[in-house]
């Protein structure tokens, strides 16, 4: 039973939206799939249509309760159903409160692992939401899982932060001798049109010049503001094949999701976007991302 653990200590790379998507096409493929939201922001709760607060129990009290005087909370008792068909392991924000005392642990890193296992063999599908920064959390996801899942977006703070995630796998491998490897990358928001390395190493460098003389003959004279933003378009296509092409060369797999505003509106109605707007491309595409997720077990 694959546990899958998405992370980037970057905000707004697309971890939960990820998370949530691809939950939702392996819902609709007839899995039993297990969300535990380890972000004390709690958008993968939200995104399930949880509000945080509403919750008696959530996954602080589920940590805390390893802790002497504190009541001990297995994970089944604060897992929900949600109307997607999702099962939830909800956060909040008091899950801050979670972190300084995993620090006085000699074994904290396998802390989520050890709390995980009596449920793993109720789900064909765990998926691990993890925060956006280098701590405890995002190293207890990472070493509960059996598969990584890194999430970028097009800016270029969020492919540089590669090389400090690889820093946390390294120092994992000596913490816990637990060699850790992501095995795919997604890159969210995406304007490429692409997926196949040729193309990127055909198109880029040529994108301009080819864009100006097919639309030499076609278009009106433009303005001196719009020749700007026409410029400025073509040189962000051609920045994120660039991307694209470094991610490719640093990962096996590598997906990309188009930029769609329903993927945001089905957050806000609490269901994954294949429940929400199934005719999408976005939608396409983490069905997609689901069915070599399938060929994982």
């Amino acid at each position: 039973m694959p546990v899958i653990a998405f992370t980037h200590h970057k905000g707004g790379t697309g971890k939960t939206t990820s998370c949530l998507n691809i939950a939702g096409a392996l819902v609709d493929a007839g899995k039993k799939v297990l969300i535990v939201d380890c972000d004390p922001q709690a958008n993968a709760t939200m995104g399930l249509g949880i509000f945080p607060d509403s919750q008696k129990q959530n996954m602080y009290d589920v940590f805390m309760g390893i802790f002497e005087g504190f009541p001990e909370v297995p994970l089944h008792e604060i897992i929900i159903p949600t109307e997607s068909g999702i099962d939830l392991a909800p956060s909040n924000l008091d899950l801050v409160g979670v972190e300084p005392p995993l620090y006085t642990l000699d074994e904290r890193a396998t802390v989520l692992k050890e709390l995980l296992a009596p449920v793993v063999g109720g789900y064909d599908y765990i998926l691990i939401d993890t925060p956006p920064s280098m701590g405890q959390f995002v190293i207890n996801g990472l070493v509960a899982s059996d598969h990584i899942i890194i999430t970028l977006d097009a800016g270029i703070f969020a492919l540089r932060g590669i090389d400090a995630l690889e820093a946390i796998f390294s120092d994992i491998e000596s913490m816990v001798g637990k060699k850790v490897s992501p095995e795919m990358a997604i890159l969210t928001r995406w304007r490429s049109e692409t997926s196949e390395p040729e193309v990127l190493e055909q198109n880029v460098g040529f994108f301009t010049a080819l864009a100006r003389r097919l639309f030499k003959a076609q278009e009106p004279v433009l303005t001196a503001d719009q020749t700007r933003v026409k410029r400025e378009k073509e040189q962000e296509r051609e920045r994120m094949l660039r991307m694209e092409m470094v991610v490719r060369k640093k990962f096996k797999l590598v997906y990309t999701v188009p930029f769609q505003p329903e993927v945001y509106e089905a957050q806000q109605r609490g269901l994954p976007l294949s429940q929400f707007a199934p005719d999408t491309d976005a939608t396409r595409a983490y069905k997609k991302i689901a069915d070599e997720v399938m060929r994982w077990r």
